[in-house]
């Protein structure tokens, strides 16, 4: 008989076959062979992030996938056992509360924003062109809502949530179950690891963390609210070491 888990308001469920485990001291284990590609940011001509490109595709591993949560391992994104020969800390610290629960609103003509900044893995969409805390203080154009929207929707972490304040509707991209590894060219950094489209991720206590359609993990180690990343990525320069290559394949 299937459980029932907490899942956000306005967010996909993956079938049950994917699932993520957070193992006590050590790595992610990913069930369900999910894909797993880089997701490379992509800036605008004024240099801010505004898409995704993929990069390579993770291949030819064995399910449960192990990926690195402590942020030593030399064999990246994957786990080589090193988080058992060093000292990092891998307390889960993160809330289990629905992500909207804490958020902050703005609210302006039909749009309601929720940011909840625990989960900011600063990768910078919101501050293309205006940010989108400015565009939410005063009256938008049809066009300005759009880009409210793009804003919303590349946000990986699904810190900011969008909704309708008539209908109710809340704004998610449409996103198939899958593994992004992040890279920020811009920033010269590694990001997180995205999982993407309800894929549920299990606590090592046994629990599930809310079901979301966009979470990011810390791959860095160095993150204050476990599993989430928090954006410290950034502060400790984190390199993966993996190519940067366009519709590439690299073989674990």
């Amino acid at each position: 008989m299937e459980r029932n888990y907490p899942i956000q308001e306005g967010s996909p469920v993956a079938p049950a076959t994917y699932f993520i485990l957070i193992s006590e001291d050590g790595p992610y284990l990913v069930y369900g062979k999910p894909p797993i590609d880089q997701e490379i940011i992509t800036p605008n001509e004024q240099g801010d992030s505004w898409n995704y490109h993929k990069g390579s595709s993770i291949e030819n591993l064995t399910e449960p996938i192990a990926l690195c949560r402590c942020g030593h391992s030399k064999h990246k994104p994957c786990c080589d056992g090193t988080h058992s020969h060093i000292e990092w800390d891998a307390k889960e610290t993160a809330s289990k509360e629905p992500i909207l629960e804490s958020a902050e609103q703005y609210k302006e003509l039909d749009l309601i924003l929720n940011d909840n900044k625990k989960y900011c893995a600063i990768a910078r969409f919101c501050d293309a062109k205006k940010d989108i805390w400015e565009l939410m203080e005063e009256p938008y154009t049809e066009e300005e809502k759009g880009i409210i929207k793009h804003m919303e929707e590349h946000c990986p972490s699904g810190r900011l949530i969008l909704k309708n304040q008539s209908t109710g509707k809340i704004y998610e991209p449409d996103l198939n179950p899958g593994i992004g590894i992040i890279e920020d060219p811009v920033m010269k950094v590694s990001g997180p690891i995205w999982v993407k489209g309800g894929i549920r991720i299990q606590s090592a206590d046994g629990s599930s963390y809310e079901i979301r359609n966009r979470v990011t993990l810390c791959r860095c180690g160095h993150s204050a609210n476990k599993p989430f990343c928090d954006g410290k990525h950034i502060k400790f320069e984190f390199q993966d070491g993996l190519p940067i290559e366009e519709n590439s394949k690299i073989d674990f």
